[in-house]
């Protein structure tokens, strides 16, 4: 069963950039890749999405700020952060489907 692995979380100062990473354990071409994050005391939301064709959708709160993209060549997907704000800060979650599982995530915290 092919495994997603979240990293490239990190503290970063408001405004700043970050990229996380998706890496698969094997090929995930034929799978739509989800993004989603959690706050400490809220539930989990949905960041962005990309296709197995490549198209691509981010919520309204990140819209023109974060982008997904895709190498299956490299079985890694990921989310470009730019101009990040304190609320941005959360534990950032990739899920593929279908046939996915909920990984350990990745920290990025935002400092004001």
């Amino acid at each position: 069963q092919v495994q997603l692995v979240e990293s490239g979380g990190g503290l970063v100062q408001a405004g700043g950039s970050l990229r996380l990473s998706c890496a698969a354990s094997g090929s995930i071409s034929s799978n739509n890749v989800y993004w989603y994050r959690q706050a400490p005391g809220k539930q989990r939301e949905w960041v962005a999405l990309i296709t197995s064709g490549h198209s691509t959708n981010t919520a309204d709160s990140v819209k023109g700020r974060f982008t997904i993209s895709r190498d299956n060549a490299k079985n890694t997907v990921y989310l470009q952060m730019n101009s990040l704000k304190p609320e941005d800060t959360a534990v950032y979650y990739c899920l593929k489907t279908p046939g996915g599982s909920w990984g350990q995530g990745t920290q990025v915290t935002v400092s004001s």
